[in-house]
């Protein structure tokens, strides 16, 4: 199904991506060495508690997980890419970890991640592989528009994926997100210009490129959710949702200190 928002609706979209950003953010801001990443996951269920949000992934049951997933936030961590699941694991320094978070307010749903190192180190790889999803997510965000079209956006991704020199994998990437968070349509990490859906406005897309330093092949770890690099690599994922209006494309998901 692809959902297209009426314009009245755009406020609580942005009212919920606003939400995210800021968990975000505060998440980031409380973790350090010594951090569980069970903290983490209860930090996030006190706060979109207090927002009187809901969340997202703690019933979540989806086919490709062994669910319901039955925490709030995912904490992934060095080789884990996506879905990770909070457990008792204590950060160290120099550990690589993203956060993606999804939560529902207003009747809206906004999706987002970021990658960080935890500490006082900066591992020249792990800098890259963020600095690259990063790049990539400004990419995708500046194709996307009015007209345009979601091959234009996979395409604009995924040049600067491989021009960073990383392999891509196509089995996860973006969708659309509205009244539930996984929607169509499907947003590739690499593609051809002028292929596909064609936006409009009313459109939120969730785009997250995400990628592993040495190869493209996932492994599921024995929690049965989270994906890891098969080859043990760092990896690193970046995550906004946007909304397609007749003048571009609103980030919805942008810190508070980035909103004007």
């Amino acid at each position: 199904m692809i959902e297209i928002l009426d314009p009245t609706d755009l406020p609580r979209a942005r009212e919920a991506g606003a939400l995210v950003a800021d968990i975000l953010q505060t998440l980031k801001s409380r973790t350090a060495v010594g951090t569980n990443l069970l903290d983490i996951d209860r930090w996030a269920q006190s706060m979109i508690a207090e927002a009187g949000a809901l969340s997202c992934y703690v019933d979540y049951e989806p086919s490709f997980g062994r669910g319901p997933f039955g925490h709030y936030i995912c904490t992934s961590v060095n080789d884990a890419v996506l879905h990770g699941l909070p457990h008792d694991y204590t950060l160290v320094d120099g550990d690589l970890l993203s956060l993606d978070l999804a939560v529902s307010a207003g009747g809206v749903v906004a999706d987002s991640a970021i990658s960080f190192i935890v500490g006082d180190s900066n591992p020249p790889e792990s800098v890259a592989l963020i600095s690259a999803t990063e790049r990539a997510l400004r990419a995708g965000i500046a194709a996307a528009g009015p007209g345009a079209r979601i091959g234009d956006i996979s395409h604009a991704i995924g040049t600067v994926l491989s021009s960073a020199g990383y392999s891509i994998n196509t089995e996860f990437g973006g969708h659309g997100v509205g009244s539930t968070m996984h929607q169509d349509p499907h947003v590739s990490n690499t593609g051809r210009a002028g292929r596909g859906y064609k936006l409009r406005p009313g459109l939120l897309l969730a785009l997250e490129p995400w990628v592993m330093a040495d190869t493209a092949d996932l492994v599921t770890d024995a929690d049965g959710w989270t994906l890891r690099s098969a080859t043990g690599c760092r990896t690193a994922h970046s995550e906004h949702t946007i909304a397609i209006t007749s003048d571009g494309a609103e980030i919805l998901t942008l810190p508070k200190q980035a909103r004007s």
